[in-house]
């Protein structure tokens, strides 16, 4: 071949490749992003969002690159999008779960899966469960959670009880047996940077992501969130009988609390037994030994004397995050869940008798129900006839406020799922085979 071929055939290479370099790079993200796990799963996310967006378009012009702006279609749209690369928005990109953590002792294993339930069946990005469970229950929650499947949904692992040996036997029997391990989770868990901790007697009527949305909300001081302990300052506890600082007017609940642990790990805290600021792990045995005589409430008296003393480190929500039977046993008091019923606490063990029988209806409804079956038909009506049998309760005569919400939550679940159909079904389509009607 003469020497002019030659050079026409390496400049054609040399074109050749700085296109496909310059293709590479618009599909965004190189050779390294594409090779992580998920990439393909990104490419068939652009594909139904191609179709979402070009589906009644009428702009159309060619790009042989890919490269169309967000805003404008091309040809055969909904094939362009599905062999470019798109970059996913910010969340589906995060690789990090929610941490949810409990800690069950005792006779809690079945109220514990009956929350772990609640919490995976809505909930829209995956969960980490934290699991701090007595030995003779790892077994047990292992084999229940191995049956759920939803691998992709969930992980978790479970951990001993485990308390600082020099002082082990005093944290135990403070209040309820293993409830004070909440106080060293985020010396526990020491690479997990935020967590939603909640006591086993716990159900979310709304999925996690709503209330782990609140860790945004938090301002440059803030570490953590919980809800008041009472709105109504007549029926209060600590502002009527503690002997103790606490937060706020009638301080707050721990059964639900959400932690940026990676703030309360570094910060000094202020405190009534020494000037000197005080990190996390230095301030909880001599906080214990101060007022070990004057607490009631265990655990959740020594928060609420911590942020007594540092109250800009607090973050409170509204009550209908963490709602209980003294919310309702007087005559309705907790003026948010007029838009609903977001967490339902049946503490003092109103799951297990007829003191509150529309908490144990709801209770009852979310443990009898199994994955798979109609969420509608198993789930949502059969609470609905055993609620109109409590309305011989201040409780029961607001039974709607317990299903307004999960009515909700049940229909963008199913909307949920219906768009994961029409996925798989456009899928096939591009494959050649024959889905159902659009």
């Amino acid at each position: 071949m003469r020497r002019p071929a030659w050079r026409l055939v390496l400049l054609c290479l040399v074109c050749g490749f700085c296109s496909l370099l310059y293709a590479l790079t618009q599909r965004g993200g190189g050779s390294t992003e594409a090779q992580q796990p998920g990439a393909a799963a990104a490419v068939w996310r652009g594909a139904l969002d191609g179709w979402q967006r070009c589906k009644n378009c009428s702009v159309s012009f060619w790009n042989p690159y890919w490269m169309l702006p967000t805003g404008v279609c091309g040809k055969d749209c909904f094939w362009e999008a599905a062999f470019r690369y798109h970059r996913p928005e910010q969340h589906e990109l995060d690789p990090d779960p929610m941490h949810l953590a409990v800690v069950a002792c005792g006779e809690r294993l079945e109220e514990t899966i009956t929350m772990l339930k609640s919490a995976l069946l809505f909930s829209i990005k995956p969960l980490k469960f934290h699991i701090f469970a007595e030995d003779q229950l790892h077994i047990d929650f292992s084999t229940i959670l191995n049956s759920w499947g939803y691998s992709e949904k969930f992980k978790y692992t479970i951990y001993p009880i485990s308390f600082p040996s020099e002082n082990a036997a005093d944290w135990r029997k403070l209040f309820k047996p293993c409830a004070s391990q909440r106080l060293f989770l985020p010396l526990i868990l020491k690479d997990v940077d935020s967590l939603l901790y909640v006591d086993t007697d716990i159900l979310f009527l709304r999925p996690v992501d709503d209330i782990w949305s609140f860790l945004k909300e938090f301002n440059s001081t803030q570490i953590a969130a919980m809800a008041p302990e009472h709105e109504e300052t007549r029926i209060g506890w600590y502002n009527r009988f503690a002997r103790h600082p606490y937060y706020g007017k009638t301080g707050v609940n721990s059964g639900v609390m959400l932690m940026n642990m990676t703030r309360i790990r570094r910060k000094h805290f202020k405190n009534d037994m020494t000037t000197v600021r005080l990190h996390w792990g230095e301030m909880l045995m001599p906080l214990l030994k101060k007022y070990k005589l004057n607490i009631t409430w265990g655990d959740q008296d020594l928060l609420n004397i911590v942020f007594s003393h540092n109250p800009e480190s607090l973050y409170v929500f509204p009550c209908q995050w963490n709602y209980r039977p003294d919310h309702c046993i007087y005559g309705s008091n907790c003026k948010g869940a007029d838009d609903g019923i977001f967490i339902l606490h049946g503490n003092r063990g109103v799951y297990h008798d007829n003191k509150q029988p529309a908490f144990r209806a709801v209770y009852e409804a979310l443990h009898n129900f199994s994955f798979g079956d109609d969420i509608i038909h198993s789930l949502l009506h059969p609470l609905e006839l055993e609620l109109q049998k409590t309305e011989h309760t201040y409780c029961g005569r607001i039974h709607k406020l317990f299903t307004k919400q999960l009515t909700k939550s049940i229909d963008d679940f199913s909307k949920r799922q219906s768009n994961q159909y029409c996925l798989l079904v456009k899928t096939k389509e591009i494959l050649g085979i024959q889905g159902c009607a659009a």
